[in-house]
């Protein structure tokens, strides 16, 4: 129980980091993600930005519990 706050505190670090990057890496916009605009709505579905963030994130992890 100790190891909780600990993991918590690493995972909002972790989506601060990746937050602040993604203001400058526009990574918004991949090929792959759907947009459909209509008249006067858009919808937005990134499952390539999604799968990407994903497999980043689970290296990122991996490589800290190796370290642990």
């Amino acid at each position: 129980m100790t190891n909780l706050p600990k993991t918590i505190m690493l995972i909002g670090v972790v989506l601060i980091i990746v937050g602040f990057l993604m203001q400058f890496i526009k990574i918004g916009r991949l090929p792959g993600d759907i947009v459909i605009k209509k008249e006067n709505a858009t919808f937005y579905f990134p499952i390539m930005t999604s799968i990407i963030l994903s497999v980043v994130l689970s290296l990122i992890f991996y490589i800290i519990g190796r370290f642990r």
